[in-house]
Order: structure tokens, then C-alpha cells, then sequence
């Protein structure tokens, strides 16, 4: 009940609205039942068993009494019509209640999306990048939707309980006492099969584990597809993936079989305590046929709806922990927000320059005391082997991460004083890897911001050379380029992704081996599209390849350490 009382504060007026129409409905319900008792009085009274029924019940006389004050006989036909009546408006507000539970469970779903979301992508960047990709996966798209069914289940399981109440005070109505021990009995029957729901819950628990854990494991396989198939080691898939799948089978079979081990139990035993029942009132207390017949019906009714309480109930404990799991995602990331800087709108008119920059990862030194100028409307090439602390210098530029010491100046400005946000916007930045998205080249550069017209499309594929050929194709900026571009050759990828870089005019260009998977005409190209650049903005381009080395304007080449050798 902990995440329903979450969820209710979370959403105080849906679930107030959705209370107050199960509420009402159960009243009507009520009503419409309270009508059956005189209603089988009349019935079953004619002639001398008319005259010598005694004088009526307590719940009858009220009954009787409420429709003399609104001015309807008690004959058949108007109880007939009173019970329709409760039956209409009981199913209208039921419909009501639900679909406000339904409206709110596809917000309960989205909020929770659009919170990981944003937390995740405002977290530190050393945090971000010990996160599972499919973990988030995970979270967004199964862990997100079994929560809102959490919050389904647990709005059921309360509609299922008014409903037992408003039967219950029927019942007791008619008689408190076989209602009391009726009551006592059914509870009996809900406790003994509560270890069901126990097992149901630990399922889901490890349910939740597993997925996380395969969705992540899939994920890495997924992006690892060519080089397996081009080995033929695509069955190294399957090894994997056997095991976790296997152990999710095995979770999901026992909530499989919990559930349905209390359908058919608690039910069967709802049946006998039933019969029982009807068996002592009837054959040893003498009790009046209307009367039983009524306290059957309520009271089984009772019984039915307690019984349905405890299987919702059972499926909200078997899907919450996806919620939990997914707000504790969430907390996490929240408790790893950036740092976004002073208020400072930085320019880059001048240079950047590092002094002194000091930065480990885990304990391991990548960068000891480094010196480095990275001049305006230049090109600047870093040069050195893997771990000389090439990305390292550019994540620090970013301001993706910080320095352990030394300080980073941007035209003189201290970086702690500027407003990360905004130097970001002035950052273009193209990957080693480029990859782009299975959709059209247009959306590609835009990365679907309405704002951006294909105007400034258009003239950022212009700037970076690849304009000529998108306009070649039959579709144009509509050309979809296939999944991870693949429709695309090599030196078009990376033309599209420098476009998108360039799409909001940055002053700082950061190319991190953009070149290192091109032919030498391929990679000609590009240095000729950059030296043309250089006079609107920098450049900064990590390479191993001499040809852009040779191109830029300035070389720094680091060792292993983050030394620098030497500067040309």
C-alpha cells in the first residue's frame, strides 16, 4: 500500500475524483441492494402467507421508510425499477472512476519517463557514463509501464473494496451477527492464502533484477552485431542471453502459478464457506428463506470483491518494485546533477588556455600539471598515443568534467565563472564514431527541433560539403539513411554529422577522430571543409592521422601522462 500512498499524494485531485466516484457508485450499489429485501418479500408473500409474514426487519423498515419519503410504492414494479435505476448510475460513475484511473496511470507512466530522463541527462558526466544503456532502456520503456500498471491494479483493488464494503454494511444490515462471523471466516480464508502474494512479490523483485540485467546485456550485443556475424559468432549471443532469459522464465512461471493457485483456491474456498453458511441459517437456525437468501447474496458478494482485492493486490506487488526501482534510478541521477557553473556568458574571441591542469581517473593520472593554449580561428590539432589524455582535454573544454587542479580560461575568463549552459551552445562537437539516427537526413541535422527551418539546414550541409550530394538524392533532406546511416558512405556520415554540429553557428568546433575511419580523398575533403571554417569559428580535432595534423595550425603532441612534448 506504500505506492499507492505515494501516488496518491502525487496526484492528490485525480485520485481524490477517482475515490469519490467509486464512493458514489458503491452507494448506488448499495441502494439498488438494500431494494431486493422487500422486493422478495412481495414476491414470495400472496394470499394467507401475505397475511401471517411477520412484521418487517430492520434494514426492510428502512428501506420502506426512505421510499415513502420519496414517494414510491413498495410494490414489485417500482422496486424493480429502483433496483435498475442504482444499477445505471453505479455503472456510469464506475465508468467514470475508471476512466480517470486509466487517465492517470498514462501520466503516472510519462511523468516517470520524463523525470529519469531529465535527471539522467542533467547528471555529472562521470556518473552518466557508468550507467548501463540498457538499464535506462529498461527503465524507460518496461520498468516506466509496469509502474502505471502498479498504480491500475491498486485503483482496481480499492474499487473491489468499496464494493465489499458496501455489501458488508448490507449484510450486517440484515444481520450483524452471521455478518461478524462470516467476515471472521472469510479473513481466515485471506490470510491463509497471503503467502501467495508473498512468493508473487519476490517474483517480481527478481523479475525487475533480471530484466534490467538482460536489457543491458542485450543492448551491448545488439551494437556488437557485425563484427559477431562477420566472425560467425552470433550463437556467442545466444551463451550469453541463455542463462538470464532462463532465470526470468523461471520468475515469471512462479508468478504464473501463484496467480493462478489463487484463483482457483480462494475461490473454491469462498464457495464452501458460502454453502456452510446457507446450510446452518437454513437447516439449524430457522432463519426466514428471504432473509438467507439476501445474506447469501451479500455476503457473498462481500467475499467475491475481498477475494478480487487480494488478486489486484497480489499483481500490484508483483509490478511495483519496477516503480521503485524506477524512482530509484531517478534519485540517484537527481543526486548527481551538474554542476552548471557561474552566470558568465562566455566569448571566444581570443583563445582557451589550460594551465597547470590536473585530472585522475580512479587514482590513475591522465593529465600531470598540463600547459596548453588552444588559439581563436585557429585549427588545433592534439596528437599522441591512446591514454596520452587527448579526450580527457576535450571532455575538460566541454566542461564535461572538472580539473583536480590548474585552471581553464576561456579569453581570460575563469571557467568556474561561466555558465556552462550557454558555453555549451557554443560548442559543435562530431564523435569518432558517427552515428546517425534511422530517420531522414533533415531530421539528422535538426535532431527534430521545430525551431530550426530547412533553410538553416540547408546552409549547414552547405558549410560542411554536404549539400551537393544530399541534393542528388530523389528525396532530398526527406532521404531516410538507414539504421545507424548505413545507406550512407563514410565520408557522407561524417559530412552530416559535421552539418549537425555547425546547425546552431558554435564558436568551438571539437572533432574527436572524425576522421580516422576515412579514405585519404574522403579525409582531403574534409580538411579542405574545415580549413574554409576556420574563419568563422576554432577548431579543435584530436587525430592520429598525419594529414590533419599537417593541416592545422597548431600541434600539440601529448605522452602517456598528459605531458606535452612539444607544440608546433
Amino acid at each position: 500500500m506504500r505506492l499507492m500512498i505515494h501516488l496518491f499524494r502525487a496526484y492528490p485531485m485525480p485520485s481524490f475524483l477517482m475515490v469519490l466516484a467509486l464512493f458514489l457508485s458503491g452507494l448506488a450499489e448499495g441502494l439498488g441492494l438494500s431494494a431486493m429485501l422487500p422486493m422478495l418479500k412481495i414476491a414470495l408473500s400472496s394470499g394467507e402467507a401475505a397475511e401471517n409474514a411477520g412484521p418487517p426487519g430492520e434494514l426492510e423498515q428502512v428501506v420502506l421508510d426512505v421510499l415513502a419519503w420519496l414517494g414510491v410504492p413498495p410494490t414489485l414494479g417500482a422496486l424493480l425499477l429502483l433496483i435498475v435505476a442504482m444499477a445505471t448510475l453505479k455503472a456510469i460513475l464506475l465508468l467514470a472512476a475508471q476512466r480517470q484511473v486509466g487517465y492517470t496511470a498514462a501520466r503516472v507512466a510519462t511523468d516517470m519517463r520524463l523525470e529519469v530522463l531529465r535527471n539522467m541527462m542533467r547528471s555529472r558526466w562521470s556518473f552518466f557514463l557508468h550507467q548501463p544503456a540498457g538499464k535506462l532502456t529498461n527503465a524507460l520503456a518496461t520498468e516506466a509501464q509496469r509502474g502505471a500498471d502498479a498504480y491500475m491494479f491498486g485503483a482496481t483493488a480499492l474499487t473491489f473494496f468499496i464494493q465489499a464494503i458496501v455489501y458488508g454494511s448490507v449484510a450486517l444490515a440484515v444481520s450483524w451477527k452471521a455478518t461478524v462471523l462470516g467476515l471472521m471466516a472469510g479473513a481466515v480464508v485471506i490470510w491463509v492464502s497471503h503467502f501467495l502474494v508473498r512468493m508473487t512479490r519476490r517474483a517480481g523483485k527478481r523479475q525487475t533484477e533480471l530484466m534490467t540485467s538482460l536489457m543491458s546485456h542485450l543492448t551491448d550485443m545488439l551494437q556488437s552485431v557485425k563484427p559477431l556475424k562477420a566472425m560467425a559468432r552470433e550463437n556467442q549471443t545466444d551463451d550469453m542471453l541463455r542463462g538470464e532469459t532462463n532465470r526470468l522464465n523461471k520468475a515469471l512461471r512462479k508468478q504464473v502459478l501463484a496467480g493462478a493457485a489463487l484463483d482457483a483456491g480462494q475461490d473454491l474456498m469462498f464457495v464452501m464457506l458460502i454453502a456452510l453458511g446457507v446450510y446452518l441459517a437454513i437447516g439449524v437456525l430457522a432463519m426466514e428463506f428471504a432473509t438467507v437468501l439476501i445474506l447469501a447474496v451479500a455476503l457473498g458478494r462481500t467475499f467475491a470483491f475481498l477475494g478480487k482485492v487480494q488478486k489486484q493486490y497480489q499483481k500490484l506487488a508483483q509490478a511495483e518494485s519496477a516503480y521503485w526501482s524506477l524512482k530509484d534510478t531517478s534519485a540517484r541521477a537527481e543526486a548527481e546533477q551538474e554542476h552548471l557553473g557561474g552566470h558568465v556568458t562566455p566569448t571566444l574571441e581570443r583563445e582557451i588556455t589550460l594551465s597547470g591542469v590536473r585530472f585522475a581517473y580512479e587514482g590513475h593520472s591522465v593529465l600531470g600539471g598540463l600547459d596548453l593554449t588552444i588559439p581563436a580561428h585557429r585549427i588545433t590539432s592534439l596528437v599522441g598515443p591512446s591514454g596520452s589524455g587527448k579526450t580527457t582535454i576535450i571532455d575538460l573544454v566541454i566542461g564535461l568534467l572538472r580539473p583536480e587542479g590548474g585552471e581553464i580560461r576561456i579569453d581570460g575568463v575563469p571557467f568556474e565563472t561561466v555558465d556552462l549552459r550557454a558555453w555549451r551552445r557554443m560548442v559543435g562537437y562530431v564523435p569518432q564514431e558517427t552515428v546517425l539516427l534511422h530517420d531522414t537526413v533533415l531530421h539528422n541535422v535538426t535532431l527534430g527541433d521545430p525551431a530550426i527551418s530547412q533553410e538553416r539546414a540547408v546552409a549547414a550541409l552547405e558549410k560542411a560539403g554536404a549539400w551537393d550530394f544530399v541534393r542528388t538524392f530523389p528525396e532530398g533532406l526527406e532521404t531516410v539513411v538507414g539504421e545507424r546511416g548505413g545507406r550512407l558512405s563514410g565520408g557522407q556520415r561524417q559530412r552530416i554529422a559535421i552539418a549537425r554540429a555547425l546547425i546552431n553557428a558554435p564558436r568551438l568546433l571539437i572533432l574527436d577522430e572524425a576522421t580516422s575511419a576515412l579514405d585519404p580523398e574522403s579525409e582531403a575533403e574534409i580538411i579542405a571543409t574545415l580549413e574554409a571554417l576556420k574563419a568563422e569559428l576554432t577548431i579543435l580535432a584530436i587525430t592520429h592521422n598525419d594529414t590533419l595534423a599537417q593541416a592545422a595550425d597548431v600541434v600539440h603532441r601529448l605522452e602517456v601522462g598528459g605531458t606535452l612534448s612539444r607544440a608546433g
